[in-house]
This record gives C-alpha cells, structure tokens and sequence, in this order.
C-alpha cells in the first residue's frame, strides 16, 4: 500500500464514520400525535432522509442537497439545487420548505435535518433583494477570504428562512433539528446559516461584514429572529454529527497502520498557504525527531482570491505545504473536504509529498507562480495530484493528515 492509499483510506473511514444512521435515529424524540413533517437540506440531507423513512415510514417532506448528491426516497421529495452559490432550484425548494413550515399545526412535529451546505441550497432573498443581487454578495463573499461565520452572519440577514425564520414559520408546531456540523465551534447559528435558532445578531452586524471586505451593500435587509421570542419556545437544536469524529475516525485507522496519531488543531483557522507553511514546519520537526506519526487536523481554511485560477483552500494548502517540504523524504499529506468539494469544484482536495515540486517543475509549473494565481488546482490537475473522491453525502469540514516517517 502506498501512503497515498492509505491516506485516502484513512479519509474515507473518517467519512463513513459521519453517516451512521442510528446516530440520527437515536436523537429522535417520540413520534408526535400528529404529522412528521421532514425538511433536509444540505449536502448530507439524503442518507438523513433515509434513515428517517426507514424509521418512521408516515414521514412526509423534502430533502434539498446539491447537484449530484440526490439518492432514492420514498415518502420524502428529493430535490438538487445549486451550492456554493445559489440558483432558482434553490430559491423554489426554500418557498416550498416555508410553505410546509407554515402548514405545521399544533400536534406535528417538523424534523429538520440540517447538513453543511443549506445556507447556499435554500434561497429565500428578503424583497426586494432578487435572485441575481444575493448571487452576487454570495460570490464576493465566497472570494474575499471572509470566515463561514461571517458569510453566515450576512446571510441570516438576507434571508427570509435562515436566522430562526423556519422554526418561527412553524409555531406553534414543534421544532426538532438534528445537526451534522460543518463549522468550527458547532455554533448553531452557523450551521445551515441556523434556520431554526435565534440569533443575537442584527443587521448592522451584517452590514459590518460587508465594510470589512469591502462589499457593496445589497438591499432586502430582513432581522433575523432572536433567542427571545416566544415563537423558538418549542423549538429544540441537536448536534448529532461533529468534525471531531472525522479526526478520531481518520485517527483510528492510521493507528491502525502503525502510526502514531496526532490531532495538531481541530478547528484550524486562518490563510491556507500559511496553515500550511505551519504544519509543514511542526512535519519537519517530527522527522527530525525520528517520530513515525500522522498529523490531523481539521477546521475551515480560507483563500483570499488575487488571481484568476482554479482551485479551493485545501488545494492550495496543498501546494503550499508541497512548496515548503520540497525535496525530503518521508513526509506525505492529503489535504481534502469531507463534502467531496473543494471551492466550487467536484475536487475535494489534493495528495502532495517531497516530490511534487520536482514533478510540478518537470511539467513546467512554478509553484509561486500559481500559488500568486490562486491556481493551486489546476498546478496540481497537471501531474494527477487532485483527489476526487466523488458525492460524499456529508460535510463536516476539512481533513488534513500528514504521515511522517523517519
């Protein structure tokens, strides 16, 4: 086995530990007097769905998840919409979930199923803001290097579903979400863009946002709801899916492979390139120190987009991390999204060792030179580099292991 299938191996253990579905179905609570009304939406909405048809056959509904990641139900609506930046599919599935919302009475339950991906899959702009203007803030916010909290927080402001405005739809029904989380800290408000939560956030927050990065101002503000308001009173939140199992998932199976596991930072923060650079230092030190090891870490890196190239954070920390460990022998990562997405590209990340940059430079590809392009994706497509796992049907976040021999 190579340390490129075993790193790949390590990440599709990691992945599969986030889909079980007697995770899901041991958070249910019991079965209401009324209806189930189901609404899933994110990039892990379908074997969600599925384990709660399996579980409660009477359940109604729709699944809402990305181009390319729908599957087989029987009882609940499948529908594809675009992500990361919104499209019609997305703006007609977001109006059908707030009219099912709606319909709730006192005696129904209304199951969300939340997964990384829902703030992009159900658009609900706030009149008189319009498909094409919130497209618009979501591509400048997506490119400027702004933190998932902060594009969330802008997005919560923008939106008639998102900020609590589902669960608010739904009063007097009960609210129950079961979260598989995509971002750092858990932070209900973040996951989802938190459509069933209060937010303590105002739209001045959001507008602050968009200053920082310099982002003309949209119209169509609408204030989220807060944690006060009575109509969050039946309402109740679950994070059922964390990242940490990705990392103790990955971990296990390089323990597993006579490495000694590592979790270097769980929530890791901050420029890819210089995440990388990071990582690539505390790498040398453990073979310096004769240490056969695997280095975990997982969080959400960003890129501040300067160029004009293809690519995502984990290609670029990728190439970033190959620049820095030219050359020496026994250090090998995979940098990679668990959603199987990397950007907005069908590649989740990139395999890199001490040889890349001889192969990069053999092809003809300066690694500064793309990297000031922001066109990590596209170095690294040229010497077969790329992993392209496929439709995951989860999403909690990256995943990043370096193996360290001595």
């Amino acid at each position: 086995m190579t340390r490129r299938d075993l790193l790949e191996g390590a990440y599709r253990s990691a992945v599969t530990a986030c889909k079980r579905p007697e995770t899901f179905i041991a958070q249910l609570p019991a079965h209401p007097a009324g209806r189930v009304l189901v609404i899933a939406a994110g990039k892990g909405a379908m074997p969600m769905a599925q384990a709660v048809e399996a579980h409660w056959p009477d359940a109604r509904g729709l699944a809402v998840t990305r181009t390319g990641y729908g599957g087989p139900l029987r009882s609940i609506e499948p529908i594809e919409a675009s992500h990361p930046v919104p499209d019609e599919a997305g703006l007609r599935a977001a109006q059908r979930c707030i009219d099912l919302a709606e319909s709730a009475g006192e005696d129904d339950l209304l199951l969300v199923l939340l997964s990384g991906g829902a703030s992009a899959l159900l658009a609900a702009p706030c009149p008189p803001l319009d498909l094409p203007a919130k497209q618009a803030v979501t591509r400048a916010l997506v490119h400027s290097g702004a933190s998932i909290g902060e594009i969330n927080l802008v997005r919560r402001h923008l939106s008639r579903i998102k900020g609590g405005k589902l669960a608010a739809a739904a009063f007097p029904a009960e609210t129950v979400t079961l979260a598989v989380s995509d971002v750092v800290g858990d932070v209900p408000q973040d996951i989802g863009s938190g459509p069933t939560v209060g937010d303590a956030a105002t739209i001045d927050d959001a507008r602050a946002v968009l200053a920082r990065y310099g982002i003309a101002e949209p119209a169509g503000w609408c204030e989220s709801v807060k944690p006060d308001d009575p109509r969050l009173a039946r309402s109740r939140f679950a994070v059922v899916v964390r990242p940490d199992d990705a990392l103790a998932a990955a971990a296990d199976h390089l323990r597993a492979a006579g490495y000694a596991p590592r979790i270097i930072a769980r929530e890791a923060t901050g420029e890819a390139r210089d995440v990388a650079r990071a990582h690539a230092e505390e790498a040398l030190r453990a073979r310096a120190a004769g240490e056969r090891c695997a280095l975990i870490s997982g969080g959400e890196l960003t890129v501040t987009m300067t160029g004009s190239g293809q690519g995502g954070p984990n290609q670029e920390y990728a190439l970033a991390f190959a620049q820095a460990i030219a050359g020496v022998a026994g250090i090998a990562a995979l940098a990679a999204d668990t959603d199987g997405v990397d950007g907005n590209r069908d590649v989740a990340g990139a395999y890199v060792d001490g040889e890349t940059r001889f192969q990069l430079e053999a092809a003809d590809i300066d690694i500064a030179a793309a990297l000031a392009d922001n066109d990590a994706g596209g170095a690294l497509g040229e010497i077969g580099a790329l992993f392209v796992p496929g439709p995951t049907l989860t999403n909690v976040n990256d995943l990043r292991i370096i193996l360290v021999d001595p």
